[in-house]
């Protein structure tokens, strides 16, 4: 897990040497501190329905729901090769303006979000982001022993962050807060608001700026966790020095041989570290969202 040679001012050593060197860990945040499956999503997406359905001007449950995946779609297939993270407040304007006689444009002609924007209140764009971020907080519960890995990090002195990709920070800063973790974090860095998404350099230059920057030691100090090839750093030019713990590789790669995407966590990662005190073991992964 750690690059090789002396321990960095400040890192964390141990008897049995695994976390020599190693000075602080992001985690990612879905499929690894939290399952995120579909079938948890889909519950979130169908609360938001009855939520806005049960507001007025939308009779039509099913029709909402396609019209949020259809959007959904599109957004990802427009953002994600720009290395941008979608945003949640733009779906909801389009999925709304599609029921306010605004027609949704072809797959490959992009939206116009000014006469979207038109068909809707900035209230009515606040309302169905909050619900939706409400029931993902009260509906996706932690994987069940984060917290508790979370405090032994910390009480060893490692510098902690959640490091993800996510259209809404507010939704992690709130699940954060609620499951006791912020006591054991330095820092929440999500790509809405670094504006940039993993695998892009930005964001983990952002994360190793908000853990102190043990990337820029010589050895290899940061570590990252979290599924596969969005938690791969360094692989654009600029990147942070840093390594990726994963499931089949019983000890993390040096920054410099980060060349390709690893093979990462999921939520099985964690758990077994925390039974076999400091290195993890190969566990089945979680189905991804």
């Amino acid at each position: 897990m750690t690059g090789s040679g002396a321990a960095a001012p400040g890192a964390v050593t141990t008897a049995s040497g695994r976390l020599r060197g190693l000075a602080a860990i992001t985690f990612d945040f879905g499929n690894t501190l939290v399952r995120v499956d579909r079938a948890g999503l889909g519950r979130v997406v169908e609360v938001t329905a009855e939520a806005v359905c049960a507001r007025g001007g939308i009779a039509d449950r099913v029709a909402f729901l396609a019209a949020w995946a259809e959007e959904r779609e599109r957004q990802f297939r427009e953002e994600l090769p720009r290395f941008r993270e979608v945003d949640l407040a733009q779906r909801v304007s389009r999925v709304l303006a599609r029921f306010r006689g605004v027609p949704a444009p072809p797959a490959n002609v992009p939206w116009d979000d000014v006469a979207a924007a038109a068909c809707s209140t900035p209230d009515d764009i606040t309302h169905v982001v909050e619900v939706y971020s409400r029931a993902f907080v009260a509906g996706l519960p932690p994987a069940p022993e984060a917290g508790a890995l979370l405090a032994r990090l910390r009480a060893r002195g490692l510098r902690l962050a959640i490091l993800s990709n996510w259209p809404l920070a507010a939704t992690i800063d709130t699940y954060a807060e609620a499951s006791g973790w912020l006591a054991s974090l330095d820092a929440i860095v999500v790509s809405q608001r670094v504006g940039a998404i993993k695998p892009h350099a930005a964001i983990f230059a952002a994360a190793a700026a908000a853990v102190g920057d043990p990337g820029r030691r010589p050895s290899c100090t940061l570590a990252t966790i979290g599924p596969p090839t969005w938690s791969a750093p360094g692989r654009l030019a600029g990147g942070p020095r840093t390594c990726t713990v994963g499931r089949t590789t019983r000890r993390c790669r040096r920054a410099t041989a980060m060349r390709r995407p690893c093979p990462t966590s999921s939520c099985g990662l964690w758990a077994s570290w925390n039974r076999t005190s400091d290195e993890p073991r190969r566990e089945p992964g979680a189905t991804t969202a």
